[in-house]
């Protein structure tokens, strides 16, 4: 099977180029839009060799996964929302998995259990894809995606961005510090194409939603019903400082709210997390 759009994608004006090898599909979508190419686009590689995750980390995605990234004009958005567009890309991807997999209760092993966070990375939920903040995707407690998104002002002004999607669709990477699946491990038989054409209608759906960030509080309610460690303990690593409490909810500019012991409520702009035992054990 071979990749192609979804038809609302299509309807849309989203267009395709496929890539048997690249370095990194959001590097040749940036790329793209520097020579002059405009949005939508989805870049896809059936192999990726250089990909990238937050904080300039490393993505591995071998043949079987998904790489890909949608290349977006946003000269008429808000800069100040343009950080909430991997919230949608989040939804999306939910919505994707379920898509593709059924029930979202039909995505988890018969015998799955949680995994417990002596890792210190994953959260406990198990019973169909869950929202990680700011920009993963878990499945049975293990990293399924992450979403990376980079913003650029061009050198003839036009303002793009570029959302990377690396989905774990027939392989998890080995050797992580933190917990990690696969579709098919989970049990959800399917193909990155699959998954890329579900995910392209997907996506539409989610921004029609967003309205150029107008909408984000839409948004923000199908994410937050979704999301991982919601009313849990959660520890946010800030560089050498650190908070801890109770992940409350995220606010209208998609940060994270956590409320300490004494009632204090702070909110997070970036950081790492970690949920549950590591949470209140770090």
């Amino acid at each position: 099977m071979d990749y192609r759009l979804g038809a609302a994608a299509t309807a849309a004006g989203h267009r395709l180029v496929v890539h048997d090898s690249l370095g990194s599909t959001n590097t040749e979508a940036l790329e793209r839009a520097r020579s002059g190419q405009a949005g939508p686009l989805w870049v896809v590689a059936r192999r990726q060799e250089a990909g990238r995750g937050r904080r300039g980390n490393a993505w591995t995605s071998p043949p079987g996964n998904l790489a890909a990234s949608l290349l977006l004009g946003v000269d008429d958005v808000d800069p100040g929302r343009l950080a909430t567009l991997g919230f949608v890309a989040g939804v999306a991807l939910v919505d994707a998995v379920r898509v593709v997999c059924g029930d979202a209760r039909t995505c988890v092993s018969a015998d799955a259990t949680p995994r417990d966070e002596v890792e210190g990375w994953g959260a406990t939920e198990v019973g169909g894809p869950r929202l990680k903040w700011p920009n993963d995707v878990l499945l049975d407690g293990g990293k399924l995606a992450g979403i990376l998104l980079e913003a650029e002002t061009l050198r003839d002004g036009r303002r793009i961005v570029v959302v990377g999607f690396g989905v774990n669709v027939a392989a998890a990477p080995e050797g992580l510090p933190y917990a990690a699946t696969c579709l098919r491990q989970a049990g959800c038989v399917v193909d990155a194409p699959d998954v890329l054409r579900a995910l392209s209608d997907t996506i539409v759906a989610a921004m029609r939603l967003w309205h150029q960030g107008e909408g984000f509080g839409h948004v923000r309610a199908r994410w937050l019903a979704s999301a991982a460690g919601l009313g849990r303990p959660v520890s946010v690593s800030l560089g050498t400082s650190r908070v801890q409490g109770i992940f409350e909810t995220i606010d209208d500019a998609g940060r994270l709210v956590v409320v300490s012991d004494d009632g204090t409520r702070r909110t997070v702009t970036a950081g790492e997390v970690h949920f549950g035992t590591a949470a209140t054990a770090a």
